[in-house]
């Protein structure tokens, strides 16, 4: 190392003891201690070492790699390679993992190295920000507690579980050596045909701004300390959710309106909440490629919400611009584009392509300097926030945390919390232990089926990488009714026979299924999907496949008491024979406690409580939303409805109160009402509350969630739920395209109850 790297890096180390580092507590904020601080890093950067903070690679580039060129299992980091990336290459972020998850001490390895080179031995000593995708927990670190995905979380409609699995998560993710996860998924479910459906919460903006302000509270907050403990990342900004095809990375066409009312606030609670990052759209919304949109990154997200973090591509999308979009006729033009659009940090992710043309974008005045300092400041910003200065390194003394059996206990709670009970003819549910059970169907003995993408590799779908104690839904069922109780038959198998398309279904032994329902008192029939994650997931048919729903017919015809088991990360239609069931428990991917959950409930250890976050279609076309329009009322015939979802007691509602007959802006009105449990087991109960806006200068929703709880209680107890509105409850965006409150008659309804009440004019109009 030169006297001039040594002169710089002590100078640097110097400052930062005098003007010690204070953030706020968990929320992404700033201080004037921390600007100068980075006033005075981003003063001895030269523009190599600017574009290079920039600059995100992925862990192949570092990667060992054979005679053949393929990356030597399980990921090992090339000194050589790395030296360049980090000392000539300046780089300021590494992502991913090159085959499947690592365990804590091959991360421990894996980022020592990484911020020896960065900090050991660098001009500056800059810290390298390593980012994951740790989207149901710590899922790339073996070992670790994988919770129900986010789809199920939303079923629970409990955001005290969402913010417990992301503290979780991010105690895991820092026991790994780790800074930054790439979640929460913040687009909103209503495109059920969309791979990463199960990545959002749901249909419901209200729903999904909730949940998504308690993960990233949650992953921000997850350890001890003053600063952030994992950076949170909002995605995909902006309309990326809801492609007009249903297939991953296609165009969304979205008016300002639906944008304002169902998109763009779930991400603002996401602000609010001090998420210290974001990441973009890999698609486009109304013809405008999401990485080259200045009106939503820079006059939105950056000016009107005042986000001070950075914002981060999605894989690939500034070279996207030019080869997929052709809205950039050079690669260099694309990075001139999105950079001066508001992107902070390029996902490269293969190459140092981007640094290269954003210096010459520079050189030639296309990009002012000025934009590249304030997207370098954004950077240095979080890389304080998560600590990176302090300490680098991982911390030894985390990684007893990683797998605990109370994290193991509390997610089988949540994953119990998170299946809908959606049919249950004649209380054929909870089983005796004593019956016995056929199980039969593809998703019955698979692991994948329970927890989908995003879990140990990144499509989720190799079964010998999952733990070995891990129950799928048959181990499940005979570890709790014992092995002489429960028989399985495949019955049918999925199969890829085409890497191009999702993987199909076939038959394989019904006839050896329908002979061993001669023995049994009741089917458990376990149907849904295989593992997918992105393009890897699109199909164009929502209808479940053929071959299972011919092994469901075989078993209906058996007349033996049928009850269906949904393990899938979209609502797939089974109008064909689901009428014909005796129930059905739709268990979306409740994570690696998935199978002990659903024998819970199957035998009564657990009361389910869960509702449905999104109305499951009855056909595939019909897609109406439950805050559909009046027009459309006549279209709104789901499956089952949103919010639906059933309980082995029974509750009674009562007594809907509000606090006044009106409201004006600046009051509160409260709502209070009577729930009684009547039936004869103790249960958790989902209150929901809804508001009807009766008359608007646009046409309003039927009515939309404003307020939910989760109670429990006693056989007989009952208790007084109480929600509050205010004005902010009743906007929405105008004829001039601005947020209104319109004075008028609104209805509040809870469960089969309404009342109305009048919304006025300020006193002071």
């Amino acid at each position: 190392m030169n006297s001039t790297v040594l002169c710089n890096r002590f100078t640097i180390l110097f400052f930062f003891t005098i003007f010690p580092f204070c953030l706020s507590a968990q929320v992404f904020s700033i201080d004037g201690v921390t600007e100068a601080k980075i006033d005075f890093v981003i003063a001895q950067m030269t523009l190599a070492e600017k574009v290079g903070q920039m600059t995100q690679i992925t862990f192949q580039v570092i990667a060992q790699r054979d005679g053949d060129g393929e990356i030597i299992p399980p990921g090992i980091v090339d000194d050589e390679k790395l030296r360049y990336a980090v000392n000539d290459r300046h780089i300021g972020s590494i992502l991913n993992i090159p085959i499947h998850a690592f365990t804590v001490d091959q991360w421990h390895d894996i980022i020592t190295a990484i911020q020896d080179a960065a900090v050991r031995d660098s001009r500056l000593g800059i810290p390298v920000l390593y980012g994951i995708d740790a989207i149901h927990g710590a899922n790339y670190t073996t070992g670790a507690t994988l919770f129900p995905q986010s789809i199920n979380l939303a079923a629970t409609w409990n955001p005290d579980y969402v913010e417990a699995s992301a503290r979780i998560t991010a105690r895991e993710v820092r026991a790994s050596g780790i800074r930054w996860n790439f979640n929460p998924v913040l687009d909103t479910g209503r495109q059920p045909l969309w791979p990463r459906f199960w990545e959002t919460y749901g249909e419901d903006p209200y729903m999904a701004a909730t949940m998504g302000r308690r993960y990233v509270v949650g992953l921000q907050s997850g350890g001890e300390g003053d600063e952030i403990y994992v950076a949170a990342c909002p995605k995909h900004y902006i309309g990326y959710g809801h492609p007009w095809s249903g297939k991953d990375r296609t165009p969304a066409i979205l008016d300002e309106r639906t944008l304002n009312d169902w998109h763009l606030p779930i991400f603002r609670e996401g602000i609010k909440a001090g998420a210290a990052t974001v990441m973009g759209n890999s698609s486009e919304v109304n013809g405008i490629p999401g990485h080259a949109n200045y009106h939503f990154i820079t006059e939105i997200l950056k000016e009107e919400w005042g986000f001070q973090g950075f914002f981060v591509t999605d894989w690939y999308d500034i070279k996207n611009l030019h080869e997929r979009d052709r809205i950039a006729e050079t690669p260099k033009d694309a990075v001139c584009m999105a950079i001066n659009a508001g992107v902070d940090m390029s996902m490269v992710p293969f190459d140092f392509s981007f640094a290269d043309h954003l210096a010459e974008c520079v050189q030639d005045g296309s990009v002012p300097e000025e934009r590249i300092d304030d997207a370098v400041r954004r950077i240095l910003r979080v890389k304080f926030a998560v600590g990176l200065f302090d300490d680098p390194y991982p911390d030894e003394n985390l990684k007893k945390i990683v797998g605990a059996e109370e994290a193991k206990a509390l997610n089988r709670k949540m994953a119990g919390e998170s299946i809908v009970l959606a049919k249950n003819e004649n209380n054929v549910l909870p089983l005796a232990r004593d019956m016995n059970i056929l199980v039969t169907g593809p998703t019955g003995n698979l692991m994948q089926s329970l927890n989908g993408g995003w879990t140990i590799n990144w499509q989720g779908n190799d079964e010998s990488l999952y733990p070995e104690d891990a129950l799928t839904m048959v181990g499940a069922l005979k570890e709790a009714a014992g092995e002489a109780h429960i028989t399985y038959v495949e019955g049918a198998v999925f199969e890829q026979t085409d890497y191009s398309s999702f993987p199909t279904c076939i038959i394989t032994d019904i006839d050896e299924a329908v002979l061993a329902t001669e023995r049994a008192d009741a089917i458990i029939l376990t149907l849904g999907e295989p593992s997918y994650c992105e393009s890897e997931g699109n199909i164009d048919d929502l209808t479940i496949d053929d071959a299972q729903i011919q092994l469901a017919n075989a078993m209906i015809e058996t007349g033996k008491p049928v009850i269906l088991v949904l393990a899938q990360g979209r609502p797939r239609t089974v109008s064909r024979f689901v009428d014909n069931v005796d129930a059905v428990l739709i268990a979306g991917l409740p994570g690696m406690e998935g199978g002990r959950a659903i024998a819970d409930i199957l035998y009564g250890d657990v009361n389910p409580s869960a509702k449905l976050p999104y109305s499951y279609p009855r056909a595939p076309n019909a897609l109406t939303p439950y805050d559909h329009k009046p027009l459309e009322a006549d279209t709104y015939n789901p499956q089952w409805e949103f919010g639906h979802g059933l309980s082995y007691t029974t509750f009674e509602y009562a007594d809907l109160k509000i606090s006044q007959a009106n409201l004006a802006p600046g009051e509160t009105l409260d709502v209070t009402v009577q729930v009684t449990n009547t039936g004869s087991r103790t249960g958790k109960e989902v209150v929901k509350l809804y508001v009807t806006d009766l008359y608007g200068q646009i046409s309003r929703p039927v009515r939309q969630l404003k307020g939910f709880q989760v109670i429990e209680l006693e056989p007989g107890e009952n208790k007084d739920v109480k929600f509050h509105i205010d004005k902010t409850d009743l906007e929405f965006t105008g004829l001039k395209g601005k947020r209104v409150f319109e004075p008028g008659t609104f209805e509040i309804t809870v469960n089969s109850l309404h009342v109305r009440f009048e919304g006025l004019e300020a006193k002071n109009q």
